[in-house]
């Protein structure tokens, strides 16, 4: 319970940056009647369409005679909270949905089933590697891939025709030259952006690391060693800042893509492009709906022309607690939502499926379909140690460098060590 202690301190301050499953009274009990077995879940909101849980929990209800399923949307506001304290309890549920960011500090604690060995009846060898990793703990599996997300390049397709783009940018110079010729045609406008691109958007950043071959950490032992002042981080951090200054954004450059919401930005119609999750789009349309059906999506390009950069894949993971009553029970209702007629669903509702290489039914709509393309390009996830939720929801060490950076506070070498230094201090701490 030592543990336990530990992760409820520092509930508060993790709660910001992370994201999982809140529910209404425990876990798994005795149902009424005949004493037939209660399976308790927590999923999210807005995580599955209510027609694939309605069809989940009915299958499974149906297969498991004298069990039901007691199914739950929790928000995520407040879940880090509500999450501790039911984990801890005697009486948690017995499936959970965690933000990818949570699942290891979960299992860092002790609070969550050890999964390893059940890996290849849960659909193991289609999992998302982004995601199968923000599971594991100490060479052990506790969480499950659920569903993932990844950011696109959102633009106007009315605007590119009208500049003359013919098609989508597949490589950064392309990109670069779509911008110049944006501006060349929209420029007298004293609003228009070809890109809003605000300065903390590390998400953004990450891509353009990967695509050099670098990252922000690896891993050296069970700890994690920053890596942002290595040649490949740098390189990165200069593209974004050759993306900032030949936009000429007026975006906050000591600010992320919340702050103000870059989605409302789009929706006024002076922005050409925006990088973004796909239901960005939705938001920027409610106030201009004739911004959907004049935008598109593509993948963020690479350096190398004809390839799109690998994206940073957030997302959400599945889990047991340990101290669930009907174990057994909660990994065959697992077993049912990976298995490929649920994850095709996932997909169909817009959704890089967790355990899936089918990403076909993304293709419907084309932001989605650029969400897939993008996905097939490599995803990673933060680091996977439970010190990044508090690296996130504190004085992120990356935001502070990018900062520094574009607004000349500091120049490249600086920003990096100090970044570099900051990070390992957060991660030993």
């Amino acid at each position: 319970m030592k543990r336990l202690t530990k992760l409820m301190a520092g509930a508060a301050a993790i709660a910001l940056a992370t994201a999982g499953c809140a529910g209404s009274g425990g876990g798994s009990s005795d149902g009424g009647g005949s004493g037939d077995k209660t399976l308790t879940v927590w999923l999210m909101n807005g995580s599955a369409p209510e027609t694939l849980t309605d069809a989940l929990n009915k299958e499974f209800e149906s297969a498991h005679d004298g069990v039901t399923v007691k199914y739950e949307v929790q928000e995520w506001n407040g879940i880090q909270d509500k999450l501790t304290t039911a984990l801890a309890s005697q009486d948690p549920p017995d499936v959970i949905e965690l933000g990818n960011t949570q699942a290891p500090s979960f299992a860092a604690d002790g609070v969550l089933t050890d999964l390893s060995g059940d890996v290849d009846s849960l659909n193991g060898g289609s999992w998302l590697s982004s995601l199968k990793d923000s599971g594991e703990w100490d060479g052990k599996q506790y969480a499950t891939p659920f569903y993932a997300a990844n950011r696109v390049v959102l633009y106007r397709t009315d605007m590119f025709q009208q500049a003359g783009i013919a098609a989508p940018p597949t490589s950064r110079a392309e990109w670069l030259d779509a911008i110049t010729k944006l501006k060349a045609k929209f420029g007298s406008d004293p609003q228009f952006q070809p890109l809003y691109l605000p300065g903390q958007n590390w998400y953004t950043l990450l891509s353009f690391i990967y695509d050099e071959g670098g990252d922000i950490a690896k891993k050296s032992g069970k700890d994690f060693k920053a890596t942002v002042n290595a040649p490949q981080a740098k390189a990165g951090l200069e593209f974004y800042k050759q993306l900032v200054d030949a936009s000429g954004t007026t975006a906050p450059k000591d600010n992320d893509e919340q702050n103000p919401e870059q989605a409302g930005i789009y929706g006024q119609g002076k922005v050409a492009m925006m990088i973004a999750l796909p239901w960005e789009l939705g938001t920027a349309a409610k106030d201009n709906p004739d911004i959907e059906k004049n935008s598109s999506a593509f993948p963020i390009p690479s350096k190398t022309a004809g390839k799109s950069a690998p994206v940073f894949q957030g997302g959400s993971n599945l889990a047991i607690p340990v101290n669930s009553k009907n174990a057994d029970l909660a990994k065959d209702y697992l077993k049912l939502l990976l298995s490929d007629k649920y994850q095709k669903q996932l997909a169909e509702a817009g959704m890089v499926p967790g355990a899936s290489t089918d990403l076909s039914a993304l293709d419907a709509k084309p932001v989605s379909k650029a969400m897939a393309e993008a996905s097939k390009g490599g995803g990673k996830a933060a680091p996977a140690t439970p010190k990044w939720a508090t690296i996130e929801a504190g004085q992120n060490p990356l935001k502070d460098m990018m900062t520094a950076y574009l607004t000349g506070a500091k120049d490249l070498d600086t920003a990096t060590n100090d970044a570099n230094t900051a990070l390992d201090a957060a991660f030993s701490g």
